[in-house]
């Protein structure tokens, strides 16, 4: 690993979320001097990838992420071939849907296709959650050993009075979720919010991306109709990417 490289990473981590540090929050968090850490921050402003508050001495994520990132988003096969699917998927349940990844051991939302109703949303695409607590992550942690392994060693982050924290209990539901294909979160990572996700494959069979939708807590269980309509678009979606 590249020293360097691996320190300018650290600050873009800890920036992360909205959050805005200054030199000696930084360098405290890194365990190194703060001339070292000023050295650092004034590189990666200057490719814009941190920007310094105006008036301030504190830093925030700089807009060569957005750049980057949709860069990013532009080369996924995957997002590419889901957009008309979850475009009509949405249209025929009037649920928002949802598209993730595996991030580490987070569920990255790689595109959102909103309510057709036209009411306020919040834009998901670019979200990261634990994996643990999404249907969309537990999809993927139910088909991926490693990332799953990583997960139930570790400590499983209490986001609110549902999140699932017991690794025997997320182990059990990982097992449902390969026995029946169908992974739901209630309440698990935002409070009022719950989300049902099915299977997304390639041509080599493997499980590479999670389709979801999202609808409010009460609404749950959704209806067959919808479960349905969602089972059809992934199978769509993994046609279009070569599977059988």
């Amino acid at each position: 690993m590249i020293q360097s490289i691996d320190r300018a990473a650290r600050i873009m981590n800890l920036l992360q979320g909205a959050r805005r540090l200054g030199i000696s929050e930084l360098a405290a968090a890194l365990e190194l001097p703060p001339s070292t850490v000023h050295g650092l921050v004034k590189s990666l402003q200057a490719h814009g990838l941190v920007a310094q508050e105006p008036g301030g001495n504190r830093y925030v994520l700089g807009p060569a992420l957005l750049r980057l990132s949709s860069v990013y988003l532009d080369t996924l096969d995957v997002r590419a071939r889901s957009l008309r699917r979850m475009y009509e998927l949405s249209q025929r349940t009037g649920l928002a849907s949802h598209l993730g990844v595996l991030l580490g051991t987070d569920v990255l939302v790689i595109h959102h296709d909103r309510r057709p109703d036209g009411s306020e949303q919040m834009p998901e695409t670019g979200l990261t959650l634990p994996a643990h607590a999404s249907a969309l992550g537990k999809v993927l942690l139910a088909h991926d050993d490693d990332v799953r392994g990583q997960v139930l060693a570790g400590e499983l982050a209490d986001l609110t009075d549902a999140t699932v924290t017991d690794a025997t209990m997320l182990r059990d539901q990982l097992s449902d979720v390969c026995r029946t294909g169908l992974a739901t979160s209630i309440e698990e990572a935002v409070l009022g919010d719950a989300a049902a996700a099915v299977p997304v494959a390639d041509q080599d069979g493997r499980v590479i991306a999670a389709l979801g939708v999202l609808a409010a807590a009460d609404a749950f269980p959704l209806p067959d109709a919808i479960l349905r309509e969602l089972r059809d678009a992934a199978r769509a979606i993994s046609r279009d990417l070569g599977a059988r």
